[in-house]
C-alpha cells in the first residue's frame, strides 16, 4: 500500500463536508438531496453532459 502525502482523501473530506450542513428546514433538507442525487446522476452519466439551451429535438 501506498501513503498518502500528508493530506486527507479529497473524497472523504468532502463526505465530512457534506455532513457538516445542517438543514434549517425541510426544504433546504430537500434542497441537500436534490444536490446529492443531481451529483449522482451527473456521474453516471458523465459521457452525456446535461445541456438545458441545446435540447435533442
Amino acid at each position: 500500500m501506498t501513503k498518502a502525502k500528508g493530506s486527507l482523501d479529497k473524497n472523504l473530506s468532502n463526505v465530512i463536508d457534506d455532513l457538516a450542513q445542517t438543514p434549517v428546514n425541510s426544504h433546504q433538507a430537500q434542497q441537500l438531496n436534490q444536490d446529492a442525487n443531481d451529483r449522482r446522476q451527473d456521474a453516471l452519466n458523465h459521457d452525456q453532459p446535461t445541456d438545458l439551451h441545446h435540447q435533442r429535438s
